[in-house]
């Protein structure tokens, strides 16, 4: 595995650092420190496993599996706060699911050690959207996007500490890698995550942050010259539809509110 508690220590507060000259004067109070540890907790709990699970299982099983986070969401926001999910939500996360499968194996899937750890991860990678949907907009969001970071920074060196071997010094490949997801993974990707989940529900976060798939594989085939099979082009298909679905459902559900506004007016 090598320094992955390193790596993900230091781009963690490195990108944590890079955020605190946004969150502004205001100091975060008890109940937001409380979300902020939570959400950096998962955060550094779901990587951990995905990480572990990595060393034997695919990298094509470990990216299908992990995208099933999209199908846990809603049972997650039904068990934790009762909220049932709609039967075009559960076709939404059916079909970016499918997408995920085609689009990570090929169509080709064999059950192997690590895709448990990678399944744990899941179920992690979930939790994490529904709190940041659920407490994370109560809060200064570049703050609270900042406060997670560095819980999972520190509790990623924490972990490299005891369970790692000292490291060689860091090559350039690495600190290039290190200062890249710490400014736009971590530090704009998460902190947009955040702002976006402040008008979103879980569920449809969930099926948008699906596309990551898509970015990553029409990525590859773009900069690395990676083929994409048609199957994995169905596969993009399906989860941009989900996506679209899902959208359509909410906007719907904002039409029929406005229309009863104006009605109540009249």
């Amino acid at each position: 595995m090598g320094s992955v508690y390193f790596f993900n220590g230091v781009r963690f507060l490195l990108a944590a650092l890079l955020l605190a000259p946004f969150v502004g004067r205001s100091t975060a109070k008890a109940r937001q420190w409380l979300w902020m540890s939570i959400a950096g907790t998962i955060l550094f709990v779901a990587s951990a496993l995905q990480q572990a699970g990595l060393v034997t299982t695919t990298a094509g099983n470990a990216g299908f599996i992990t995208a099933m986070y999209v199908v846990l969401v809603p049972f997650v926001v039904w068990a934790g706060w009762g909220e049932r999910p709609t039967w075009t939500a559960l076709a939404a996360v059916a079909l970016a699911a499918g997408g995920a499968y085609v689009l990570s194996t090929g169509g080709k899937f064999a059950v192997l050690p690590g895709d448990l750890l990678e399944a744990a991860a899941a179920l992690f990678w979930a939790l994490h959207v529904v709190v940041v949907g659920k407490y994370a907009s109560r809060f200064n969001w570049i703050g609270f996007s900042a406060g997670q970071l560095l819980v999972g920074g520190i509790l990623n060196l924490v972990a490299s500490v005891t369970a790692e071997k000292p490291g060689m010094p860091l090559p350039i490949p690495l600190v290039a890698a290190i200062v890249y997801t710490s400014v736009f993974s971590l530090g704009l990707g998460y902190s947009l995550q955040i702002w976006g989940q402040r008008h979103t529900p879980p569920t449809d976060a969930a099926i948008i942050l699906s596309l990551e798939s898509v970015f990553a594989a029409v990525a590859g085939w773009l900069v690395l010259n990676e083929v994409l099979l048609p199957i994995q082009a169905f596969g993009c298909v399906a989860i941009l539809s989900a996506v679209m679905l899902s959208q359509v459902r909410r906007w719907g559900r904002i039409g029929e509110t406005e229309g009863g506004v104006q009605e109540g007016l009249q």
